[in-house]
């Protein structure tokens, strides 16, 4: 009880802390800087005060006392979290502590190793140099590192390529050595001194097969390119132009957490050492906080050219966030650099990182353009349960509370004289008018199913919209009209005749 009221009232003190900082942080977005100016063309929504909306406000409370509880009853020794809405921070939080022996209260700025948050940076690195047109995705990996011949799974396996590091289809093994039981990570020099022992599990395609050692090799590749260490090509490159000024690469720094063991049915966690991941940097060595982390959470919501803290074009944060690779059960898997999960039958892209004393999670919904970020500072702490769990509340509530894109046409009322029954000889459409909007159905199916929508584009043009991807959608729908009277429905470039 003592130390589930402890915990309340460091959750209680840092969360005015939070609402204050975050509604500052709301204040400064609206005011004029440079970075804010300089995409304020790639923002979808208004800056809006989503902290203090009652719904976000209660949300946070109900997260809270749960997190609370699994604190208490776990002995997690500490978690932070933050939610993002597109461009903003809206909640952010410690709880527990940093340091249990002395006392440290956790806080959105205490530094965690992110581990494999690494990958998404790596994959990055490829895609800027793609965009340079130093390197191409189907180039086989030998191209730019002679020695990279690892031993194939098969006799006709064929080239792995850089698409497949990034992708997780490569087949390769998982790890490069003993480094997780002995935390003796290799350097570069021993890297490519073991890799002629390596032999593929797969061949490359065969499934989704996750790897450290692929992504290992994904960061000599750019290091082969640039002539740069791999953590100066991610400083210059990525976090300067982010403005990520907590995050660094294998660097014992101030300000991090106290990395504790799995819980031992002693209840007692041990600590552990600081680990320079070495060689395998890129695929597991970076640190960061909350804060930092929602800037590069809130840089995949943006679009437009790359330049300055766009640090990808929207073309090439599109190709990333496509889903190249699944598991059988097709809940989870990767695109480039990003993984993808399924909650609540939707999708969310991010990824998670464990390291010794550290797991952490980061997840987006691209659509919703929400983020949560959670990072513990122990490995039995399951954060992607908890970050579930913030998805399912403050995250939701965001999601609700946040501004609904406005309609670039707005609806004429006349419009209403599209609706009725069209034909052609391949089949019948209805349209039916909704509440100020248009919507199609077939009228022989069994089901009304999900209707798809007439988007005004205006000049008495829609754009065909549904969840699927079949048929016309995306495409124009138009409308002719003789002497005042709808005699046609284009869909696309097929056309069907107004029967009433």
């Amino acid at each position: 009880m003592i130390m589930l009221a402890r915990l309340r009232s460091h959750s209680s003190r840092l969360g005015v802390l939070a609402r204050r900082r975050a509604l500052l942080m709301t204040l400064l977005a609206a005011a004029p800087c440079a970075s804010a100016t300089a995409h304020a063309q790639n923002t979808s929504t208004s800056v809006v005060n989503l902290a203090a909306h009652p719904d976000v406000l209660a949300a946070e409370r109900l997260f809270s006392a749960w997190l609370d509880g699994q604190l208490a009853y776990r002995g997690i020794p500490g978690v932070a979290v933050g939610v993002v809405h597109d461009q903003q921070l809206v909640w952010s939080q410690g709880f527990g502590f940093a340091d249990v022996k002395n006392h440290v209260a956790m806080t959105p700025q205490v530094k965690f190793r992110i581990a494999s948050h690494s990958k998404m940076f790596a994959a990055i690195a490829i895609m800027q140099l793609r965009e340079e047109g130093r390197i191409r995705l189907d180039d086989p990996v030998e191209k730019y590192l002679p020695w990279f011949k690892a031993k194939p799974a098969g006799d006709d396996d064929g080239v792995i390529t850089i698409e497949q590091l990034l992708s997780h289809t490569s087949g390769l093994q998982r790890e490069a050595g003993d480094h997780w039981t002995t935390f003796n990570f290799p350097t570069e020099a021993e890297l490519k001194r073991l890799f002629s022992d390596r032999q593929a599990a797969f061949a490359p395609n065969v499934r989704w097969k996750y790897s450290n050692l692929a992504f290992a090799v994904a960061g000599l590749v750019v290091e082969q390119i640039t002539g740069q260490k791999w953590a100066t090509y991610v400083q210059q490159q990525m976090l300067s132009p982010l403005g990520m000024s907590a995050t660094s690469v294998d660097q014992n720094v101030s300000g991090l957490t106290v990395p504790y063991m799995r819980r031992l049915p002693d209840g007692s966690r041990d600590v552990l050492p600081f680990v320079d991941a070495r060689g395998m940097a890129s695929a597991t060595g970076m640190t960061s906080n909350v804060d930092d982390l929602a800037k590069f959470v809130s840089a995949q919501f943006r679009r437009g050219p790359r330049g300055g803290a766009q640090i990808l074009s929207a073309g090439s944060w599109r190709e990333m966030h496509r889903v190249r690779a699944v598991d059988e059960t097709w809940q989870s898997g990767s695109g480039l650099g990003f993984d993808f999960i399924r909650v609540d039958n939707r999708t969310w892209v991010g990824h998670g990182g464990g390291y010794p004393g550290n797991t952490t999670h980061t997840l987006f919904q691209l659509n919703d353009k929400v983020g949560v970020i959670v990072l513990t500072n122990t490995n039995d702490s399951d954060p992607r349960q908890i970050a579930e769990q913030l998805i399912a509340t403050v995250g939701a509530a965001v999601a609700k509370a946040a501004p609904a894109r406005a309609q670039n046409v707005a609806w004429d009322p006349s419009w209403a004289r599209f609706a009725g029954w069209y034909r052609s000889a391949m089949g019948d459409s209805r349209v039916v008018l909704l509440n100020d909007k248009l919507a199609m159905i077939s009228p022989t199916s069994t089901t009304i199913g999900t209707p798809s929508t007439l988007e005004p584009l205006g000049g008495g043009r829609f754009r065909l919209m549904a969840p699927g991807g079949g048929g016309a959608i995306g495409e124009v729908v138009r409308f002719v009209e003789e002497n005042g009277t709808v005699t046609r429905m284009y869909v696309g470039d097929g056309y069907q005749t107004r029967l009433r």
